[in-house]
C-alpha cells in the first residue's frame, strides 16, 4: 500500500497545501522522517513517514493543494512495485508547478500523519485502542481526563465519553451581486477564512446565544498591575499586562461556577473538571485560539507567558493541533484596538465567550456621591442557552467583578 495520503491535521481541517518537500524522489526514507511541510487551516505541520521505503513519486508540488485523504506522494518499500494506475481522479488542485502531474489514483493508500511532540513537550498521550474508539464516537482526546501511566488515556476513559456535536458544515447561499464595480478587488476565501465562515454560522444559526454585560471598576486592576511591574522592570523580566490579570480571573471564576466551564452534548451537559482557556489572537487571514491547558492550575505568571508564546506561534503558524484544540471556554479582548465593549460569537462546542474592552477613563459616582475620574472596564458575556441561564451567566460575572475589582484575590 504505497500512497501516502493528505492527512486530517486538525478538527476542521478538509484540504492542505503542500508548503515544501523536504525530501525528493530518489531519495529514501525511514520511519519518522520528515517528508513535508503541510499548511493547514492554523498552522504548519510536518509530515512524517510511517513506513521505510524509496520515494518513487511526488502527485503535488510545493504551492500545490488537496484535499483530506488525497494521494501526496508514492512511497515504495522493500520488493514492493506502483500499483496499477485506474481512471479514479483526485480532486487535487494544483499550483502552476503542479500542473502537469498525472491525477490518477490507484485504489490502495498508506498513511502518514503529523509528528507529534513528545510527552514532555505537552503531547496528548493515549492509547491506541483510546484513539480508535475516540474517533469512533466523535469525542476529542483532549477532554478526557487520563488514568492510564503519566495520565495515558486508556480505553476504559471513553466508556461513558459522549460525543460532542458534529461539526456541521453549513454554508448560506451566496449573494449575488451582479457585474462586479470597475475597480473592484475580488479576494478569494483562505482555508483558514473559509473555516471560519462555516463556524461562526454553525454557532450563529445553531447555538441560541444570549447576551449580558457588565462595567467593572478597573482602578485596584490599573494600581495593582503597576506596583508588581515596578520591581519586574528592574529586574529584566517581562511585564505583565491588563489582559494577563484578566486571564486569570476569568478562570478563578469560571472554578467558582463550574457550569459555565461546559458543553452542551444533546442528551447531556458535561462539565470539564479542568479550564482549558482559549485566547482569541488575530492573524493575517483571521482568528485562531490557542489554548492554556488547565489554567486553573497555572500562577498569573505561568499564563502570561503562556499567552505570550502561543500568540506568537499561533501568528507564524507554529501550533500544534493539541495546542488550538480543545478548549472550554475562550476570551476575545479587542480592547487594546480601542474597542469600547462588544459581543462574541460563541466558539462551540464551548458554552461562553467573554469579550473585554478597553479601560476608558471617565466620570463616576463614588460611595460618597461624589463625581470624580474612574477607569471602567466593560465586559460582554456571550452564553448557550442550552448550558447556562442568565442566573447562572450573571453569578459568574459576579464572581468576575469581585476578582478585577480586588485583584489581590487572584494572588491568594
Amino acid at each position: 500500500m504505497p500512497y501516502i495520503e493528505m492527512p486530517k491535521l486538525s478538527d476542521t481541517m478538509t484540504e492542505g497545501t503542500v508548503v515544501k518537500w523536504r525530501k525528493t524522489v530518489g531519495d529514501s526514507v525511514m520511519v519518522g522522517d520528515v517528508l513535508a511541510e503541510i499548511e493547514t487551516d492554523k498552522a504548519v505541520m510536518e509530515l512524517e513517514a510511517f513506513d521505510d521505503g524509496t520515494l518513487k513519486e511526488i502527485c503535488v508540488a510545493e504551492g500545490g493543494k488537496a484535499k483530506v485523504g488525497d494521494h501526496l506522494a508514492l512511497l515504495l518499500g522493500t520488493g514492493e512495485t506502483a500499483p496499477k494506475k485506474t481512471d479514479k481522479v483526485t480532486s487535487v488542485e494544483k499550483s502552476d508547478a503542479a500542473k502537469g502531474v498525472d491525477p490518477a489514483q490507484p485504489a490502495s493508500t498508506k498513511l502518514a500523519v503529523a509528528a507529534a511532540p513528545t510527552a514532555s513537550s505537552g503531547r496528548l498521550k493515549a492509547s491506541p485502542l483510546a484513539k480508535k474508539i475516540a474517533a469512533a464516537k466523535g469525542v476529542q482526546l483532549a477532554m478526557i481526563q487520563g488514568s492510564g501511566p503519566g495520565g495515558r488515556v486508556v480505553a476504559k476513559d471513553l466508556e461513558s465519553a459522549t460525543a460532542q456535536a458534529p461539526r456541521t458544515a453549513t454554508t448560506s447561499a451566496p449573494i449575488l451581486l451582479g457585474p462586479l464595480p470597475t475597480g473592484a478587488k475580488r479576494i478569494p476565501l483562505s482555508g483558514m477564512r473559509k473555516i471560519i465562515a462555516e463556524r461562526l454560522l454553525a454557532s450563529k444559526t445553531q447555538i441560541p446565544h444570549f447576551y449580558l454585560n457588565i462595567e467593572v471598576d478597573a482602578g485596584n486592576l490599573l494600581r495593582m498591575r503597576a506596583q508588581v511591574n515596578a520591581p519586574l522592570e528592574k529586574a529584566g523580566m517581562g511585564k505583565l499586562t491588563i489582559n494577563d490579570f484578566i486571564l486569570k480571573a476569568v478562570v478563578a471564576a469560571a472554578v467558582k461556577v463550574p457550569r459555565v466551564n461546559a458543553s452542551y452534548a444533546g442528551d447531556a451537559i458535561i462539565e470539564y473538571p479542568d479550564v482549558h482557556l482559549s485566547v482569541a489572537v488575530a492573524v493575517e487571514d483571521g482568528l485562531v485560539t490557542p489554548v492554556v491547558r488547565a489554567a486553573q492550575a497555572k500562577s498569573l505568571r505561568q499564563i502570561s507567558e503562556e499567552v505570550k508564546d502561543l500568540a506568537t506561534r499561533a501568528r507564524t503558524k507554529k501550533l500544534k493541533p493539541e495546542e488550538y484544540q480543545g478548549g472550554t471556554l475562550t476570551v476575545s479582548n479587542l480592547g487594546s484596538h480601542g474597542i469600547d465593549n462588544f459581543f462574541a460569537v460563541i466558539n462551540p462546542p464551548q458554552a461562553i465567550i467573554l469579550a473585554i474592552g478597553a479601560i476608558v477613563k471617565k466620570p463616576v459616582v463614588n460611595a460618597q456621591d461624589e463625581i470624580v475620574a474612574g477607569h471602567r472596564l466593560a465586559i460582554g458575556l456571550s452564553a448557550d442557552h442550552r448550558v447556562v441561564d442568565g442566573a447562572i451567566g450573571a453569578q459568574y460575572l459576579t464572581e468576575l467583578r469581585l476578582l478585577i475589582e480586588n485583584p489581590t484575590l487572584m494572588l491568594i
